[in-house]
């Protein structure tokens, strides 16, 4: 499964491409959409623009099966939140419109399975990611994140899914008949 990961922000937005075959990751490409040249002016609509569609250029040149986004958290400026829900609106719209189902974690879930505990700081992040994916260099922060989002959902990912099929296996077998064995046990 390919999985392209997405770490929002107005200003960069850090994405990274893996590849997970069972336990094993690969890693495909990472980096950065930067909407700096923009200025500092009022300009949020081209800001948005320039983050649609490179998560769409993205998209179509990786061809991911699955995306992961960070959930972003709130901020003591609520300006600033809002801001950042409107890029990591934008991430998502971008990934939607091209057929990627969304998985969301926040920092503090990626943190937990990519360094063991959700305080790690950056640095920490950067150094974990380089090691699960044998980087030859630490990754920028931004893509760093990126990849740890997608890190965790190829991780969390196989989880959620032998879960769900547990679930549709139990709703499947509570409907066989009187004298019939469940779960090692006679109804």
């Amino acid at each position: 499964m390919r999985i392209l990961g997405i770490d929002p922000g107005l200003q960069t937005t850090g994405f990274g491409v893996v590849d997970a075959d069972g336990h094993a990751l690969r890693y495909v490409a990472s980096g950065t959409i930067s909407t700096r040249h923009l200025g500092t002016g009022n300009n949020l609509p081209a800001r948005l623009k320039v983050l649609f569609d490179g998560i769409a250029e993205i998209t179509s040149r990786y061809q991911p099966n699955a995306s992961a986004v960070e959930i972003i958290f709130v901020n003591v400026n609520p300006q600033s939140t809002l801001l950042l829900g409107q890029a990591r609106g934008a991430c998502v719209t971008a990934l939607v419109s091209n057929n990627l189902s969304v998985a969301e974690y926040t920092a503090l879930q990626m943190k937990k399975a990519v360094a063991g505990h959700g305080q790690a700081a950056k640095a920490q992040v950067q150094e974990m990611v380089r090691r699960l994916l044998d980087l030859p260099g630490l990754p920028g922060a931004d893509a760093a994140d990126a990849l740890g989002i997608a890190i965790t959902h190829a991780q969390v990912g196989r989880s959620m899914a032998r879960l769900a099929e547990a679930a549709e296996a139990s709703k499947s077998s509570a409907a066989l008949p009187a004298g019939t064995y469940r779960q090692g046990r006679s109804r």
